[in-house]
């Protein structure tokens, strides 16, 4: 038997916040209260920590198959485990796309012998072209959780449209990554004032504003539930906030670069810098932070994208790819953006990190309820650490935040009740 001692335990799904003791036994949640220890019993001594569910992460990429040079399964998961992450979602965007059973299946045999939950979405389109659907009857039946096109947008309307009505019949939600192509002169950095300073098109902020509009009105004619995905525009915010008060079943998703860096970020660090859809104004970072407040926004998750750094060396006139990876910083970055200068309470942002996230999905997870799965992550909310290459578990490197002193560390992960993460 574990018990973890002198924490301070937070459950934002069951409203707990106390010092307490948690007792694991048998992989799951035995008891959450004040306990003895025993001879026999192995005791984990947490003072000044806090003791949090899991975090959960709906949005990865893991490139496995095909793209394994930046990451694969292995290496993804580590970089999870050491960001305090018990269950990830991966996108569906590999090489080849999970756009079949074969392929779906293919990932989750291997993905079952991992010691965090990792589950494969699946593609909404076939080979992610936008024009023909895939099975989802097929893929359901076969334990889909979920669908995306993430890193393309669906652009006919009536085969999006197609694709809501079938999934909502299912009971499978749709993540939609919204950027129309007419908005986009080049990807990954803001139409503006620093696209003009290095010399190329931009993204406008109309790209994700205009087709998320449309497949919030799509998603109230069809009832799907659906996730705009790494949300960052102060509009688009307001936008699914008018949704929200129609009744449309739309949630929300916001990155913690979007919420800590704006497009000025793309002047230092360059094509570290470059994600789609590109990091915004300070007026756009502040709006997705109220989004946070308010609850428009349901989710924080990462977006983790590795590349080599060979790819993101070309430069942003070169082609370099957009995305940068997050799984190790996450929480950090959070906690200092957002818990530190006063804008959410601890309880607030584990909310956005565990048991909204784990809700979308319909997921057994994200909460400290006994008999439940025993999904910890044990962090120092108030450590001080500088970021680097040091503290990166994933095989590619490709971060802006190295340099950054931030405050929050994880101490320790603990899924199914092995201690998986040790700092």
């Amino acid at each position: 038997m574990l018990i973890i001692k002198g924490g301070r335990v937070i459950d934002p799904k069951t409203h707990l916040d106390d010092h307490l003791d948690v007792v694991i036994e048998d992989g799951v949640i035995k008891g959450i209260g004040h306990y003895e220890a025993h001879k026999e019993d192995e005791v984990l001594n947490v003072d000044g920590c806090v003791v949090a569910p899991g975090l959960i992460d709906n949005h990865v990429h893991f490139r496995d198959p095909g793209l394994t040079y930046k990451e694969d399964l292995e290496t993804g998961t580590k970089a999870a485990m050491a960001g305090g992450f018990t269950t990830v979602v991966c996108m569906a965007n590999t090489l080849p796309p999970i756009d079949d059973v074969e392929k779906y299946q293919a990932n989750t045999k291997r993905m079952a012998e991992l010691p965090i939950h990792v589950y494969q979405a699946a593609t909404v389109t076939k080979g992610l072209q936008g024009k023909e659907l895939v099975d989802m009857q097929a893929l359901k039946e076969a334990g889909v959780i979920g669908l995306t096109d993430d890193g393309i947008p669906i652009r006919d309307p009536k085969l999006m449209l197609e694709a809501m009505v079938t999934a909502k019949a299912l009971d499978l939600p749709i993540s939609l990554h919204e950027e129309d192509p007419a908005f986009v002169s080049s990807p990954g950095v803001n139409a503006g004032k620093v696209s003009d300073a290095i010399g190329v098109g931009g993204a406008s902020h109309l790209a994700e504003e205009v087709i998320t509009s449309r497949d919030c009105l799509l998603a109230k004619e069809s009832g799907c539930r659906i996730d705009i995905q790494h949300l960052s525009s102060k509009t688009t915010v307001a936008l699914i906030g008018f949704m929200k008060s129609l009744g449309v079943d739309v949630w929300c998703e916001v990155t913690p670069q979007h919420l800590t860096l704006t497009e000025d970020a793309v002047l230092k660090k360059g094509a570290l810098a470059k994600v789609n859809p590109p990091l915004r104004t300070e007026e756009d970072r502040l709006g997705l932070i109220q989004g946070l407040v308010d609850d428009t926004i349901d989710m924080i998750v990462t977006d983790h994208a590795p590349h080599a750094m060979y790819e993101k060396d070309k430069g942003i006139k070169n082609g370099a790819p957009s995305g940068m990876i997050g799984l190790e910083t996450s929480l950090a970055l959070c906690l200092t953006s957002l818990v530190r200068p006063g804008y959410l309470s601890m309880s607030h942002l584990l909310e956005k990190m565990t048991c909204k996230p784990a809700e979308f999905y319909k997921l057994d997870a994200g909460s400290l309820e006994t008999g439940k799965c025993a999904d910890l992550c044990i962090f120092d909310p108030h450590e001080e650490w500088v970021i680097s290459k040091e503290d990166i578990h994933s095989k590619s490197k490709n971060s802006p935040f190295y340099g950054m002193k931030v405050s929050g560390r994880v101490h320790y992960t603990i899924a199914s009740g092995q201690i998986v993460y040790q700092k």
